[in-house]
C-alpha cells in the first residue's frame, strides 16, 4: 500500500502531536499546519515541516498541498473545552465548524482523497444507555460536541459528492502521554483529569477538584473510558491505511477501552503511581456531565487490525507523570 503524504492539522498539539509521531515511526511522510494559539513547536519532531498558519487559509492550504503533495489530510485543529464552548459558542462554531469548512473545502480543489477527522463522545450528548454504540443517538448538548457533529455531517456530505473517503473518530476520554516521552499535553490549564492531577502531584496545583459525588455510579463520582493518547494515534494511522485501502468506503468508529474508571479510582491510581496523596476538594456537579460515558468499541475492533497497548490506567497515569517532569525540565519551571 503507498504511504501518502499527510497533512496533520493541529500537529503541535496534544493529539496531533502523537499522530505525528505515529505516522512518522510507521514511515508516512508528514508534514503539520498548526497556529501554535494552543501548539508548541517543540511538539513537532526534527524534520517534519511545519507550516505556522490558520486551516481557513485557502491560499497557505493549497500551497501545503502542492508543496507536499498531500494525499491525506488527519484534522485535529480545534478548539475542546466543553464550558467554554457554552459561554462562547461562536467561537466552538467558528473555530471547529466553519475553519473545518474551509479546510474540507481546501482538500476537495486540491484532489486529496482521504480525510480522518478527531470527533468526540460529547456528539451523543448524555447517553440513554452505556457503553456507547456508534448507533447511539446523537444530542450533544453544548457547543462543543454539536460543532463537531456538524463536521461529520459536512464529511458525510462531501463524501458522496467527491472522491473524497473520510472517518470519524469519536475520542472517549484521551489521556497519558508518548511512553518514550518525546511529546504529552503540554497546555497550561488543562482539565483533563489525569494531567490535573499529575500537575498536583508535582506540587503545581494545590488540589484537585472533583465535581460532583452524587453520580449513579459505584462511588458516587462520575465513571469514564480512559484512553491512552498513543493508542488513539495509532487507530488513526490504521484507520487511514484503511481508506486508501476500499476509497468508497468511510468510516465512523468510537475511539476508547470499553471500560470505566470512576474519578476516585483515577485519583487512587494517582496516589499509588507517585507514591503520595492528592488534596482533593469535593464540589458540586457541572452541568451536562453524565454519570457514566464508557465506549462501546466492538466496531473499532471489528474493522481495524487495533491492539491497544496502553490499556492500563496505572501505565496511562505513569507516562502523564514522565511527561509532566519532562516539560518542568522543557520549561525551565523550579
Amino acid at each position: 500500500m503507498g504511504q501518502v503524504p499527510v497533512l496533520v492539522t493541529g500537529g503541535a498539539g496534544y493529539i496531533g502531536s502523537h499522530a505525528v509521531l505515529a505516522l512518522q515511526d510507521a514511515g508516512w511522510p508528514v508534514a503539520v499546519i498548526d497556529n501554535l494559539t494552543t501548539g508548541f513547536r517543540f511538539a513537532i519532531p526534527d524534520g517534519v515541516p511545519l507550516y505556522e498558519g490558520d486551516i481557513e487559509d485557502a491560499a497557505l492550504l493549497a500551497r501545503i498541498f502542492a508543496e507536499q503533495k498531500i494525499g491525506a489530510v488527519m484534522h485535529f485543529a480545534g478548539s475542546i473545552i466543553v464550558p467554554e464552548s457554552v459561554e462562547n459558542p461562536l467561537k466552538y462554531y467558528h473555530n471547529n465548524t466553519a475553519k473545518s469548512r474551509a479546510l474540507i473545502a481546501a482538500a476537495v480543489e486540491a484532489g486529496v482523497k482521504h480525510f480522518i477527522f478527531s470527533s468526540t463522545a460529547a456528539t451523543y450528548g448524555i447517553p440513554e444507555v452505556s457503553p456507547v454504540t456508534e448507533d447511539s443517538p446523537k444530542s450533544p448538548i453544548n457547543p462543543y460536541g454539536m460543532s463537531k457533529l456538524m463536521t461529520e455531517t459536512m464529511l458525510a456530505d462531501t463524501a458522496r459528492a467527491h472522491p473524497l473517503n473520510y472517518c470519524a473518530l469519536r475520542y472517549f476520554n484521551v489521556a497519558g502521554a508518548d511512553p518514550e516521552a518525546r511529546t504529552g499535553q503540554s497546555t497550561a490549564g488543562a482539565t483533563h483529569l489525569i494531567k490535573v492531577a499529575v500537575e498536583a502531584a508535582l506540587g503545581k496545583r494545590s488540589h484537585v477538584g472533583v465535581f460532583g459525588t452524587d453520580f449513579d455510579t459505584p462511588d458516587g463520582t462520575g465513571v469514564r473510558d480512559y484512553i491512552h493518547v498513543s493508542d488513539l494515534a495509532a487507530a488513526h494511522v490504521l484507520a487511514l491505511e484503511a481508506l486508501i485501502a476500499e476509497p468508497q468506503r468511510s468510516l465512523t468508529m468510537n475511539c476508547g477501552y470499553g471500560q470505566g474508571f470512576s474519578v476516585l479510582q483515577v485519583l487512587d491510581a494517582v496516589d499509588r503511581v507517585t507514591n503520595r496523596k492528592i488534596e482533593r476538594k469535593l464540589e458540586g456537579r457541572r452541568a451536562g456531565d453524565p454519570d457514566s460515558l464508557i465506549s462501546d468499541n466492538r466496531r473499532i475492533k471489528a474493522t481495524l487490525p487495533w491492539v491497544p497497548k496502553y490499556a492500563d490506567l496505572d501505565l496511562i497515569v505513569s507516562h502523564a507523570l514522565a511527561w509532566e517532569r519532562k516539560l518542568t525540565e522543557i520549561r525551565g519551571e523550579a
